[in-house]
This record gives structure tokens, C-alpha cells and sequence, in this order.
């Protein structure tokens, strides 16, 4: 029997997604973009997820929704699209990118190759609990400054940030605003247009949807360079539509918007429950404990131990959950997230995300709680004696 508490990393299809599926992988093979009747099944097939995904994020309208693989590629075509597109129409003086210390690696990492491609990239940092400082980001902002680019929750500590007030300063400069909400999505409300992006990137596998579907929120008007060159997504983002994937990333955005209202405080009560039992663990500490955070997500440090150690342990248990992000779990040494918000390192390698969602129950927290102890014991034992 497994426990599953790792849903920041990836979750389980639903089954309702995986039935709406089937037919589209099985019977209904048309490419959405063909005019015959099979294309056209496949293509209303695939508006009508459109809006189900717009509906969720607070769309004004379906077709401000471009759909990619994944979030990561969404980041990547708001950034880059954007920083390339305003570059080439103020002829060069638009170059700079805004961002933060605490993105996810699909973030940083392409900041970093635009950065050896002639843009400059400024990374604003955050205060202890993990909170981007806006006062920072907000000095880097002028008349240069192409995009902006601030999570809407970590994904490592659910910390939530001040997007909306980050986004009327950027937009007041000229600069596009975007917001990688993947791991918001399904767990708390988003609502692109009262946070004041014009960009927003979502990912399916986190709100029990297959992998390899995501979507880009544009905000009607916005123009972006694209990254994959072709006519479908409007122009936006070539490439022939994985329709199956989208329809079940359209009914999953549908049944999560319809349950956040309940599945959101039951997260919540899970949450307590695990950082309750947690905390009572010698040495643990909840890293951004007096933020705003997603409901479902708390971050623990333990002094005097290896958080890829303990995953490990844990797993052993049937105890499914992490000690960073998924990509880069396994290697022991401080996340760049708990890096800026000053962590000390000791702490900081001895780190475990507990997330939970979609069919988590009291009885895994509290087999999480009943394992725990003495698996830290265990291992702070060893790391003496070695």
C-alpha cells in the first residue's frame, strides 16, 4: 500500500479523465485541423477543453488559451516569446527580463541562456518566509525592461507571491507580466485577469490530467515570437494538438474548478494535521511557516540529516514524498529556493515536501506521522556514527 504525498511533483489521472480519454487514443484519430468530419470532431473536441481550461484560469475568452506540452514549455514561450517580440519591435532597446531568485528551473535556466544571448536578466530576491521582495523587483523596472516574470506560489514551499502588485507596477513600465502558475492550479483560485498577467502558464499533470499537455493564458492583444513555428494555436505554437491529452486536461481543469471548494479546505486540514505532527519531531522546522501558502503544501527542514536520505527511507515504508522539486530530487545539496531565503545550509540539504491532493486521507498523514520519528532518529544516528 502506497502513501502518496507528493502532488507538487506530479498527481494521479482521475478516473473520469482517463474514460473521457480512451476514445480520442482508440476510435476518433482526425487531426483537428483537417476539414473533413473527423477533423472537425477532433476539433470541437479540442475548443471545448479550450474553454473548460479557460473557465478555470479567468479567461476572458477560450481563445486567449494557447495549448503546449507542458508548463515549462509555457514558461519558455511567454519569456522568450515575449523578451524576443518586444526586442524586435523597439528595435533592441527593450532587452531586459525582471525575475526572482525563487523561480523554477524553467525559468531560471532560460533567463540564463537569453542572459549569453545579449538580454539582460535581473533576479529580485525574497525575505525569510520566502515572500518575493516587490520593493526590489520594482527598482529594476524602467523603459528597458521587456517581461517580467514572478512564480504565483513556489512550488517547493507553496508560498504564495504578490503577483497582482508586482504586475500593475511592471505593466505600468511597458513590460509584459507572466506568471507560472502550475502549481497553483486546482488548489487555489486563479483568475488571470484580476491578478493584471498578461501571461500564465498551467501544466496538466498537477491537477490529475495526463503529462505532456500545458497551457499558456495570453491575454487578448499580447503578441509573442513563437517558439515552434506553425500555423496551428493561431499562429502561435505549431505543431499538430494532442487531442487526447487535451481533453483530458480540459475535464480535469472542469472537475477541479467544481471541487475547490471543498477539496481546497480538506487540503488544508490535512496540511495542519501533517505540520502539527511534524513540528513535534526533535529539530524540524516549516520553512515559511507565517506566509500566505497553498493549501496543500508544507516544506520541512531537519537538522542533522540528508533529505534525499529520508525520502529514501520513507519510500521504503511506502511513504511517497520529496526532499525539492521533482527535477532535481537526489541531489544533497540546498535548493536555490531555501538558498534565498537565507537558510542555513545544514538545514537547508536536510529538507522533505509533503503535498497532498486528489485521494490523500487522513490515514496517510497519519502513517507519515507514525514513520517519521524514528526514521529521522534512524538517520541522524547514522550520520555520527559515519
Amino acid at each position: 500500500m502506497i502513501s502518496y504525498l507528493d502532488h507538487n511533483a506530479t498527481t494521479p489521472i482521475r478516473p473520469e479523465v482517463v474514460d473521457a480519454m480512451l476514445p480520442w487514443l482508440r476510435d476518433h484519430y482526425g487531426n483537428p485541423n483537417s476539414v473533413h468530419s473527423l477533423g472537425q470532431r477532433a476539433r470541437a473536441a479540442v475548443e471545448r477543453a479550450r474553454e473548460q481550461i479557460a473557465a478555470l484560469l479567468g479567461a476572458a475568452d477560450a481563445s486567449e488559451i494557447v495549448l503546449t506540452s507542458c508548463g515549462s514549455e509555457s514558461d519558455a514561450l511567454a519569456v522568450a516569446g515575449a523578451a524576443w517580440q518586444a526586442s524586435d519591435e523597439t528595435k533592441g532597446k527593450r532587452r531586459k527580463i525582471v525575475t526572482t531568485k525563487i523561480e523554477h528551473d524553467a525559468i531560471r535556466v532560460l533567463t540564463g541562456q537569453l542572459r549569453r544571448r545579449g538580454f539582460t536578466a535581473l533576479e529580485a530576491g525574497c525575505g525569510a518566509e520566502g515572500v518575493v521582495d516587490a520593493g526590489e523587483l520594482k527598482a529594476m523596472l524602467d523603459d528597458e525592461a521587456a517581461v517580467v516574470s514572478v512564480m504565483h506560489a513556489n512550488n517547493e514551499t507553496g508560498v504564495l507571491q504578490p503577483v497582482a502588485e508586482i504586475a500593475a507596477a511592471a505593466r505600468a513600465a511597458g513590460a509584459l507580466v507572466h506568471t507560472d502558475a502550475v502549481q497553483s492550479l486546482g488548489k487555489i483560485k486563479i483568475d488571470a485577469k484580476a491578478l493584471g498577467v498578461d501571461l500564465l502558464a498551467v501544466s496538466g499533470h498537477k491537477v490529475n490530467a495526463p503529462k505532456g499537455v500545458g497551457a499558456l493564458y495570453v491575454r487578448r492583444g499580447v503578441r509573442l515570437a513563437p517558439l515552434v513555428a506553425g500555423h496551428q494555436e493561431k499562429n502561435r505554437r505549431g505543431g499538430t494538438e494532442n487531442v487526447a491529452s487535451i481533453v483530458g486536461f480540459g475535464l480535469a481543469c472542469e472537475l477541479a474548478g467544481r471541487e475547490l471548494a471543498v477539496a481546497s479546505p480538506h487540503a488544508l486540514a490535512l496540511r495542519k494535521r501533517i505540520e502539527a505532527g511534524v513540528l513535534r519531531v526533535r529539530g524540524a522546522r516549516l520553512n515559511g511557516e507565517a506566509a500566505q501558502r497553498l493549501p496543500n503544501t508544507a516544506h520541512f527542514s531537519f537538522d542533522g540529516l540528508d533529505g534525499h536520505h529520508l525520502v529514501v527511507a520513507l519510500d521504503l515504508e511506502g511513504i511517497c514524498v520529496s526532499s525539492g522539486p521533482a527535477c532535481s530530487s537526489g541531489a544533497s545539496m540546498p535548493s536555490h529556493v531555501l538558498t534565498a531565503m537565507g537558510v542555513p545550509a545544514g538545514l537547508a540539504t536536510g529538507s522533505m515536501r509533503v503535498s497532498v491532493g486528489w485521494g490523500s486521507t487522513d490515514a496517510d498523514a497519519d502513517r507519515l506521522l507514525a514513520v517519521l520519528p524514528k526514521a529521522v532518529e534512524k538517520l541522524r544516528a547514522a550520520a555520527v556514527a559515519a
